[in-house]
């Protein structure tokens, strides 16, 4: 009985990361540039130690990487809607002023002129620094992720002024994992002190004028979710037989 009740509560406990990815994903159904994670596994093992040498436990092996394939695009004609082509991620400040990656572009200029995101995450230029945007100019934003802009007060032709580019990488070959605040980062051999890293064969760029839905099917996501909520229904119905058959054979033993 307390090899059954063992495993049964260790598969509850290993499953209960999966459940909570899968919930997350499913939240974000509908949130601009999300990406999901890939999937976890679980692996059994052998436990060593006091109790029972014959006792395997189940353990889940995570490798939270994030899976970069595109979503649905949206075309909204918006010269601040951005969308990156193939797996391009862009530089951002994170809440704790580190370098960080996103996915999401739907890009707006703040009271202070910063160029941020939906999200209020500030955009970064190839320098590392924030993007400033002169206030009430008109911007555009080309395909390497220049930042033009024109002062529409300029009688006659008003010329175009570049001010900065934004910091897009290719991370097609890179290894990108989710942080605490739901940004990316990188992780590997091939990334500075600060959390940058080369972009690989294919040059980075972006579509404006395009904003990527997130990548996460919803049938799949509460597909998913049901059958967690069915494995965990089954784990818990094996350690209420296991306490019915223990307490069978306790009064069997009582009674002689």
């Amino acid at each position: 009985m307390d090899r059954l009740i063992y495993t049964a509560l260790a598969g509850i406990n290993e499953r209960r990361p999966q459940r909570q990815v899968e919930a997350n994903d499913l939240a974000n159904v509908s949130t601009v540039g999300f990406k999901k994670s890939f999937d976890q596994a679980l692996i059994a093992i052998k436990t060593r130690g006091d109790g029972y040498d014959t006792r395997i436990q189940p353990q889940s092996r995570t490798t939270d990487r994030i899976n970069l394939e595109p979503g649905a695009r949206m075309v909204t004609n918006k010269a601040l809607d951005i969308a990156m082509d193939n797996k391009t991620v862009m530089g951002v400040q994170a809440p704790n002023g580190e370098l960080a990656f996103t996915r999401r572009g739907d890009l707006r200029v703040n009271n202070s002129g910063i160029l941020e995101n939906g999200q209020g995450h500030i955009v970064l230029s190839e320098e590392g620094t924030p993007v400033n945007v002169p206030l009430g100019f008109q911007i555009t934003v080309t395909r390497d992720g220049t930042i033009v802009t024109k002062d529409p007060t300029v009688v006659g032709v008003a010329p175009n002024v570049e001010i900065a580019q934004i910091l897009i990488r290719e991370a097609k070959d890179t290894f990108l994992v989710r942080r605490e605040d739901g940004l990316f980062k990188a992780i590997g051999e091939n990334v500075a002190e600060n959390g940058d890293f080369e972009s690989g064969e294919v040059v980075p760029s972006i579509t404006s004028g395009v904003l990527e839905g997130s990548n996460v099917n919803p049938i799949h996501a509460m597909i998913n979710l049901i059958e967690h909520e069915r494995d965990y229904e089954s784990q818990v119905r094996f350690i209420k037989e296991a306490k019915t058959i223990d307490e069978s054979g306790t009064t069997m033993m009582r009674n002689n």
